[in-house]
């Protein structure tokens, strides 16, 4: 197959790239600093000759977007939403103007959507969708209306014989380098991987193999429109997350963490605490109901692997 990566230098599409390429499809990158023959510029936001590779491509995946791996200012804030909407926005136009059009077009979303909640897991059908919850920061909600315009914008696109699909994909957890994954091990290793704010708030997480495998599963299902959650079965509690991370990694040792602390950390990282206070309770109930099995449903084994996966690295 011809498939399409707009944004695809970033972590996810790193993965994509490198699986989807060693299966012997076509993978072209669009981004805006292309670099070897397989990248095609574009800017994210406005039509251009990039439109000619989604023309005849069987499969776009779209997951541009600004990192959110940043303090949540304002303008920062603004150009998250900014550049996933227009990105979303664009890809539409591009795949309603192609004379071959593609025959999926999955445009990335985050599980960031649903609610800051201890009760219950969220799925598709029964999951609530945050915004309004009591007692958690205002500009939380912001990055649920992010999510929420994120996908409004691939939902109205005019695109009669393009199935669609969202993917509100949790935390993808790989070896490499500068990922999520790296960041929390880093942590693990120097011992300061212990509870945040009490450690009770949900860590939803997938494997990046089993990431790529749900992908590949939701191209082959023609039936399979509208949202989907990309995640592990199986979220814990922070608390235990970390505990599990640090025995991958054989540190005995994790200093816990106040919320105040947390912030300190956070600010230092130039990153936010949302990404760490918020309880994202996401479970797969439609992949699961397609029939898709994942090989690695719980934690502790899937940090295991990625811990010897990591080693691996390390060593050559």
């Amino acid at each position: 197959m011809k498939i399409v990566l707009p944004g695809g230098t970033g972590q996810v599409g790193t993965i994509l790239d490198r699986a989807l390429t060693a299966e012997g499809h076509h993978v072209v990158v669009l981004t805006r600093s292309p670099a070897g023959d397989r990248q095609v510029r574009w800017d994210g936001a406005t039509l251009g000759d990039w439109a000619a590779q989604i023309d005849g491509s069987d499969v776009v995946i779209n997951l541009a977007g600004r990192s959110v791996s940043c303090r949540y200012t304002p303008a920062n804030l603004a150009a998250m939403m900014s550049s996933r909407v227009e990105s979303a926005r664009v890809v539409g136009a591009a795949i309603a103007a192609a004379a071959r059009p593609p025959r999926i077009w999955m445009q990335m979303s985050t599980a960031t959507i649903y609610a800051h909640r201890f009760d219950a897991p969220n799925d598709e059908r029964d999951g609530v969708l945050g915004g309004d919850e009591p007692g958690v920061p205002g500009y939380w909600a912001y990055s649920v209306g992010i999510a929420r315009n994120w996908e409004a914008a691939q939902e109205n696109a005019a695109t009669p014989g393009t199935r669609k699909v969202a993917l509100r994909a949790a935390m993808v957890m790989s070896p490499d380098r500068g990922g999520v994954f790296d960041v929390l091990s880093r942590l693990a290793r120097l011992g300061l991987g212990g509870p945040v704010a009490g450690g009770r708030q949900y860590v939803s997480w997938i494997h990046d193999h089993d990431f790529v495998r749900a992908v590949r599963f939701l191209i082959g299902r023609d039936d399979v429109t509208g949202a989907v959650n990309l995640a592990a079965p199986g979220p814990v509690p922070q608390r235990e997350f970390m505990r599990d991370l640090r025995s991958a990694w054989r540190m005995p040792v994790g200093l816990p963490a106040t919320r105040w602390m947390a912030e300190v950390g956070a600010f230092a990282i130039r990153s936010d605490t949302e990404l760490l206070l918020k309880s994202r309770r996401v479970v797969p109930g439609r992949l699961v109901d397609a029939g898709f099995t994942f090989d690695q449903p719980r934690w502790p084994a899937a940090a295991r692997d990625l811990v010897a996966r990591r080693r691996g690295r390390v060593t050559r």
